[in-house]
């Protein structure tokens, strides 16, 4: 592990700079402005700037972190735009933790069942 970590490129991408800016209602969540910057630091007007939403819902297991892009033109227009925007989001992860909980519940070994891939299972032959 300490390897693979010594041998990592970190180094970070001088054209891919953003100034982050935070903005919350104290409430219901937050909203980072991502504004694109130029190594020197000044403000990169040929990107544009970005929005991310995060807020957290709870749930029987507890709070669930949502964090979405909101695609926005002004901090109006994403203040407007993020009750959908966490609403889509948080969509998107209930299908995916259903996704994880199918496969999960799929990959369920059954004592005295052939595991898959093994004898008598799919492309596996009984030898005699």
């Amino acid at each position: 592990m300490s390897d693979e970590l010594s041998d990592a490129d970190i180094a970070m991408d001088s054209k891919s700079l953003y100034r982050e800016e935070t903005f919350t209602d104290r409430r219901v969540g937050t909203l980072q402005r991502l504004t694109p910057v130029t190594a020197s630091g000044d403000t990169d007007a040929a990107r544009p700037v970005l929005y991310v939403g995060q807020t957290q819902v709870l749930t029987p297991a507890g709070a669930l972190p949502l964090s979405f892009e909101v695609p926005a033109s002004s901090l109006d227009d994403a203040i407007a735009k993020f009750g959908e925007g966490a609403k889509q989001a948080l969509a998107r992860t209930m299908r995916r933790l259903e996704e994880m909980r199918r496969e999960q519940a799929s990959s369920i070994i059954v004592p005295g069942a052939a595991p898959p891939g093994g004898p008598g299972g799919p492309g596996g032959r009984l030898m005699r």
